[in-house]
Formats: structure tokens, C-alpha cells, sequence
């Protein structure tokens, strides 16, 4: 599936044929994108996984986490609680850092950063955790109320959690991180500002960046492959559709908490 997948792609753009990405023999690994606090959607996905690695050993079986479990949906802490609780026994877990992630930790360390925070998501956090100062006030005053509470009532895995995330992980020829990278610089030379927050510049390019990417951070209706990125970000948070990307070998599919929509493999290369 995935290699005809390639081959279509390089048609359509013009690139010129490449030995398809792979995984190495033995392991399979399961990405799965931006969860935004739907614990809900994460349940069901992670009951789907093990039932899929159930019908298709013998593997090993790695965990790849996107980032951006936190913000906009309702059930951020009840996200983390699950996390740090190891949701699958027998899989090997690699948790990423999303741009989300970066931006409850500066509003532990800053509330003034709160004001932005606030705004893109962090209030659906905060209300997760029982806080509320925020709800229906700007006052500075409220804002350091606001992250004493946090820093009070956040369970240390919790924090723990928030502290230790990877920024990007390799495995075979996949490159696997938050948002995407910036062309024209190594894979090894990339930093953490473009790693959890970069778009146009990344989604635009038909350079080829050393592996393949795989990223969430911009959400689109279906997943999204590129002859050099697949994008695994489908708004989970307001459609209800939280998507995995299985990889095993030179193969690729795709388990979702809906109907498999049909991935977008051929058009404009921004996505």
C-alpha cells in the first residue's frame, strides 16, 4: 500500500523515483497524532492498537505520541493521567513534546503568560484541573492565582511528564516530531522553536529531507501524505477523529476512531 502510495506521489510532483521509506524488519510502530485533551478519543484509540497488534504478530511494537496532548478539549489532566499510567503493557513508549505542551510549562514558570496561553487552548486545561480563576477575568492578579493553583494541584508525573519530553525521535528511515523541521538544515542540526511550532516553510517544500517526516501540528481533514511528509493531525478535538499511522516494514495504514478516510497522496505539496 504505501509504496504505490509513494509511487503515485513522485509521479504527480515529478520526483524522481526513491527506494521507499522503511521500518526495520521486526518492528512496527504506531503514531498517533494531536490529541488536545479527548481522552475519550484516546481510549478508543489505544483499545483499537492493542486489538491491531493482537491480529498481526509478532512484533515489536513502539508507541510513537505526536505531542499536543493538553489544551482545547475538556480532559487535558484526565490525557495525562492516562499517559502516565502506561496505557499498553507490552509496547515500547516514546513520548514527543508539542508546541502545547511548551506552552503550559512556560505558564508554570510565567503566569503573564497566561494571557496568551489562555486563549489558544490552556482555559480548557486549567478548567480540567478545577481551575477557574481565568474563566471570565484578564486581571494580572488572577493570573498568578491562577498558576499557583496549577503548580498546587498538578500531580508530579504530571509534571514530571510535561518535563521529560523528546523533541524527535529516528526510527529507520522516519523522522518522527511535533510540527516538522526546516528545510535546507540537517536533521541533526534542527531546533526545538522549529521542531514544536514551524508550517509554511516546511509544509510548502518539496525538498527531501534525509527520512521521511512524520508530523501532526496542522490539522487537515484526512491524513496527509507527501513524497517527503505525512501529516497525521485530523483535528481530534473538534471532529471526533483521532488518527494512528501503522508502520511496518515498507508499509502503511491507517487506524482511526472513525470510518478510514481516504488519505490525500496527490495535489499540492503544502497540504
Amino acid at each position: 500500500m504505501f509504496g504505490e502510495i509513494l509511487k503515485r506521489v513522485r509521479e504527480a510532483v515529478g520526483v524522481a523515483e526513491r527506494k521507499p521509506a522503511a521500518i526495520p524488519d521486526g518492528l512496527r510502530v504506531y503514531a498517533i497524532g494531536d490529541i488536545h485533551g479527548r481522552d475519550d478519543l484516546l481510549g478508543n484509540m489505544l483499545r483499537r492498537i492493542d486489538a491491531d497488534a493482537h491480529a498481526y504478530p509478532p512484533a515489536r511494537n513502539v508507541l510513537v505520541f505526536l505531542g499536543d496532548y493538553v489544551d482545547r478539549g475538556l480532559q487535558s489532566k484526565q490525557v495525562l493521567d492516562r499517559l502516565t499510567a502506561h496505557p499498553l503493557s507490552g509496547f515500547e513508549t516514546v513520548y514527543l513534546k508539542g508546541n502545547h505542551e511548551a506552552a503550559m510549562l512556560e505558564f508554570l514558570r510565567d503566569a503573564n503568560f497566561g494571557r496568551t496561553w489562555k486563549y489558544y487552548g490552556g482555559l480548557e486545561t486549567l478548567h480540567s484541573y478545577g481551575i477557574t480563576e481565568l474563566t471570565l477575568s484578564d486581571n494580572p492578579d488572577d493570573f498568578e492565582q491562577a498558576q499557583q493553583h496549577l503548580q498546587r494541584v498538578l500531580p508530579p508525573a504530571h509534571r514530571h511528564f510535561l518535563e521529560t519530553l523528546q523533541p524527535s525521535i529516528e526510527i529507520g528511515d522516519y523522522f518522527f516530531v511535533h510540527a516538522g523541521v526546516a528545510p535546507g538544515i540537517s536533521l541533526s542540526r534542527q531546533v526545538e522553536d522549529d521542531l514544536l511550532w514551524i508550517r509554511d516553510k516546511f509544509l510548502q517544500s518539496d525538498t527531501w529531507f534525509g527520512k521521511m517526516i512524520v508530523h501532526g501540528h496542522t490539522p487537515k481533514e484526512r491524513p496527509v501524505f507527501r513524497h517527503n511528509r505525512i501529516g497525521i493531525d485530523t483535528g481530534a478535538y473538534m471532529t471526533n477523529v483521532l488518527t494512528c499511522l501503522v508502520l511496518q516494514g515498507t508499509e502503511a495504514r491507517i487506524i482511526q476512531t472513525a470510518d478510514v478516510m481516504v488519505p490525500d497522496f496527490a495535489g499540492n505539496a503544502a497540504g
